[in-house]
């Protein structure tokens, strides 16, 4: 290698490096560059179909989002916020009355429980104390992250900052980020910024379908069945179905610690419910409204959540999707297909031509 090569290995280094301090920043960049592309996607519809200027249909659209905040804060918030309050009181009674339970079973098993089987049957203390092993494995620091309010508040102040910053001239942010890449291969990548950008929509429109009807089902089940609370339930089912594999099952955790309360038939019955919900939206609601979405294998968005779940905490586990549809689109096409497949390859594999999502007009190599 000649020294050049090597200096520009070392400035390589280096960058990761400083990237790796600032990981938890960078996040919040790739988080506010995904709201952008969706409220892009809104102005650029009230562009197309009103004619408005784009100033006009950034303002439009930022006073529908300002306008449902508010609902959000006036009118849901303060429900679920009271609701979540009583549910944090219920969950630990609901917590002591298994552990009276699992000890009544172990004092008096049933005549069909085999009694070698008994005595291997650890303490429900043990078991606790082994699933709280497993999960701060896997999600270290979570709770001490949420649990630190200001923290919280200054990260959605930079996030939505960014996103206004971005959503004000994204092309600008788009031929910068352009820059980064060999000029020869700058409108190979703005074709692959275009698939990206056209994957996180689908899959943004999916997700947000998919927690609505989750949370729909949820709170007509959970009334039905007489929990208390369906309504902050149905919400935190609807948020936690952003994150797939996971997110069900935590979902289920307060639903069935206070169900508990009542009886263990009613909390066995919100178990069945919740994996009769879970097992309508992945085999048939989500199939049906995200066709068009990346293909992810089952094994690669559980590994890939447990990845940046490790490396980069609890924003990393929410916003592992996201980053895996983006990964996935990059090894594609700029390793795969125009790396490792030969020129036929690529002439066998060419994608089907999509619409222009380049912002309306396109985009001249920088």
């Amino acid at each position: 290698m000649k020294l050049i090569d090597w200096i520009n290995l070392a400035a390589l280094g280096i960058a990761l490096v400083i990237l790796w301090q600032f990981r938890q920043i960078v996040l919040l960049i790739f988080a506010a560059a995904v709201i952008t592309i969706a409220l892009n996607s809104l102005v650029r519809f009230f562009s197309k179909v009103y004619g408005w200027p784009r100033q006009r249909s950034v303002l439009v659209t930022g006073a529908l989002v300002l306008l449902g905040g508010v609902i959000f804060l006036g009118l849901v918030l303060p429900l679920f916020v009271a609701q979540f309050q009583q549910l944090l009181l219920l969950t630990p009674k609901g917590f002591e009355q298994l552990g009276v339970w699992f000890d009544a079973f172990r004092a008096n098993p049933p005549v069909w429980f085999p009694e070698q089987d008994l005595r291997l049957l650890p303490g429900l203390p043990e078991l606790l104390r082994q699933a709280a092993s497993i999960g701060s494995t896997v999600f270290g620091n979570f709770l001490t992250f949420f649990s630190s309010s200001v923290a919280i508040v200054l990260q959605v102040l930079l996030l939505l900052v960014l996103t206004l910053m971005m959503l004000a001239n994204p092309a600008a942010y788009r031929r910068l980020l352009l820059r980064l890449f060999p000029s020869g291969y700058r409108r190979r990548a703005d074709e692959i910024l275009t698939k990206c950008e056209r994957s996180l929509m689908f899959w943004l429109g999916g997700v947000a379908l998919s927690s609505i009807f989750v949370a729909t089902l949820s709170f007509t089940g959970l009334v039905l069945l007489g929990v208390p609370y369906a309504f902050a339930h149905a919400v935190l089912a609807g948020l936690f179905n952003f994150i797939p594999n996971l997110g069900p099952t935590l979902s289920a955790v307060f639903p069935v610690f206070v169900a508990l309360l009542q009886s263990p038939g009613t909390a066995l019955a919100v178990i069945v419910l919740y994996v009769l919900i879970q097992n309508v939206e992945s085999y048939w609601f989500s199939p049906m409204v995200m066709q068009k979405q990346v293909a992810l294998l089952p094994a690669a968005t559980l590994i890939s959540q447990i990845f940046f779940a490790t490396f980069f905490g609890p924003v990393g586990l929410i916003l592992a999707l996201p980053l895996a549809v983006i990964c996935k689109t990059w090894i594609e096409e700029a390793w795969i297909i125009d790396v490792l497949d030969s020129p036929r390859d690529r002439e066998l594999n060419t994608p089907a031509e999509v619409p222009d999502l380049n912002y309306g007009r396109s985009q001249p190599d920088p």
